[in-house]
């Protein structure tokens, strides 16, 4: 397995600029997520690593070596595609066996290999079915038996799981975390969906139209992101945004909401003009005996916890609390944020004002 690393990697498509100058780190073994929503370059970005895409500049290295230019076939690498991509006419067995063919295996390692993955996907007892009348979980496991069989230095992931529908979908993101697992091999999966990378990825790149916005491990990016839209994308339901206009300095520990002190992170970054407080839902309380104060207009059953909707002096927000609250819609609370879980940001750049409390994060942004 491999290193891969991606520096100042720029791709241009005549005028339209898909991926600018981004930068980070695979390490060997990771699985590792690109995240963003549709057209963020986030799949630009794995072809440009799987060779199939050339880099208009920046350098990629896989295993120590700069491949930026050369062909996926030189790259020792398994990319595995949303479509499957079989081979109609072959069954399970011929599917998985040809990329060993066509190196020229002998025929004896071919079979032995061949059971080997099949025994590892859960897939012996369909060898020698065509691969036209199977299930997609079953089509799923064939590519990705296609992929494992010659043990590549890395795997490229390209949304495999976007073809199957939710219930399955998640039963395959687990099975594929735990193929990785065994393995130990590098991984690097494309996605739109952020539970799939919060539940599957070592490390998580987001994307945002083109731009890296922030790169880290799950619990990091979603307890102090980087940037506005980061906050918003992560999290269901999303980051609140408290809006607000001020002067913040170095060393400053809290900020007024309609004339009510809330207390923040003692804050690295100044900043001056329009700002927002981001909270997220579950940190937030309603506490009677808070001076800041929102009326509740919405409430969302959702089993253990529920999602109520608030509208406060400084914009609407979501709090997710217990089942068991007793919740009135149109009656008044106090709301009270703890410090320690709040982020403020500076709305022209959407940037968070980093602070003592996040100083030790993986942040690029």
């Amino acid at each position: 397995m491999a290193q891969i690393r991606i520096e100042n990697v720029r791709k241009e498509f005549g005028a339209f600029t898909a991926v600018q100058s981004s930068t980070f780190t695979i390490e060997d073994g990771e699985f590792f997520m690109l995240l963003g929503p549709s057209g963020c370059g986030k799949t630009t970005t794995l072809r440009m690593m799987a060779g199939l895409e050339l880099p208009t500049s920046g350098q990629i290295y896989i295993d120590g070596e700069e491949v930026g230019q050369k062909p996926a076939s030189q790259r020792d690498i398994a990319f595995v595609f949303q479509m499957f991509a079989l081979y109609p006419h072959m069954n399970v067995r011929g599917n998985i066996s040809y990329p060993l063919k066509s190196q020229g295996m002998p025929r004896a390692q071919i079979k032995a290999k061949v059971g080997e993955v099949a025994e590892i996907l859960g897939i012996t007892d369909i060898l020698d079915r065509p691969v036209g009348g199977l299930s997609g979980g079953d089509r799923q496991r064939v590519a990705l038996g296609r992929a494992i069989v010659r043990d590549p230095k890395a795997f490229f992931m390209d949304e495999p799981l976007g073809a199957l529908d939710a219930e399955f979908r998640e039963h395959m993101s687990e099975e594929l975390r735990a193929l990785h697992d065994r393995m130990g091999a590098t991984t690097v999966y494309v996605t739109h969906d952020q539970l799939e990378a919060m539940q599957m990825g070592d490390k998580i790149v987001v994307m945002n139209h083109g731009v890296v916005e922030q790169f880290g491990v799950p619990q990091d990016i979603y307890d102090w992101p980087a940037t506005k839209f980061v906050a918003q994308f992560i999290g269901s339901p999303p980051m609140n945004f408290l809006d607000f206009n001020g002067r913040i300095g170095a060393g400053q520990d809290e900020v007024y909401l309609a004339d009510v002190a809330v207390k923040i992170p003692p804050s690295i970054d100044g900043a001056d003009g329009a700002l927002s407080l981001g909270v997220r839902p579950e940190h937030i309380k309603l506490d009677d005996n808070a001076r800041y104060r929102g009326r509740i207009v919405a409430t969302e059953y959702l089993g253990t916890t529920q999602i109520v909707t608030l509208d406060s002096p400084n914009g609407v927000l979501k709090a997710r609390v217990a089942s068991s609250d007793k919740i009135t819609e149109g009656q008044t609370t106090g709301l009270s944020f703890d410090a320690r879980t709040v982020t403020l940001f500076e709305n022209a750049q959407g940037r968070a004002l980093r602070s003592r409390a996040n100083e030790g994060v993986l942040i690029h942004g």
